[in-house]
């Protein structure tokens, strides 16, 4: 099984969307995703949860995770969303960095733009990897 971990600051709103995104679209057989933040906050943001609630994808509930060694242990890849340094380079696993804009406290015009930008990456890796 190849496991991507999706890595935010807060574990809150870019990695948690592109998760959800990734483990609706990728094939179960193929690959999974997780994700986790470097400084985890208690919740996910409610604008990322009303954002992906309108897309059928419910993050109500869903609990922010450090990023830890034990996490990577079984990774293939590690995309961190604009962490820059504060996401940690894990030895053995292929990087990516998606700069993307923190939704937190933005419009929900705004959220939306930056879901399907997430969506949109996503579908971009799984189809370079034939994880669909």
């Amino acid at each position: 099984m190849n496991t991507v971990i999706f890595a935010c600051v807060h574990n809150a709103g870019r990695s948690q969307m592109a998760s959800a995104w990734f483990n609706r679209l990728s094939d179960p057989k193929k690959a999974r995703a997780v994700s986790a933040g470097t400084q985890p906050a208690a919740h996910v943001h409610p604008e990322v949860v009303e954002a992906m609630r309108e897309v059928g994808v419910e993050l109500e509930g869903v609990q922010p995770q450090k990023l830890t060694d034990e996490l990577a242990e079984h990774a293939v890849i590690l995309v961190t969303l604009g962490c820059g340094e504060a996401c940690p380079h894990v030895p053995g696993l292929r990087r990516l960095d998606w700069p993307l804009e923190d939704p937190k406290g933005l419009p929900l015009v705004r959220v939306r733009q930056i879901r399907d930008q997430i969506k949109a990456r996503v579908v971009e890796l799984l189809e370079q990897e034939r994880w669909r």
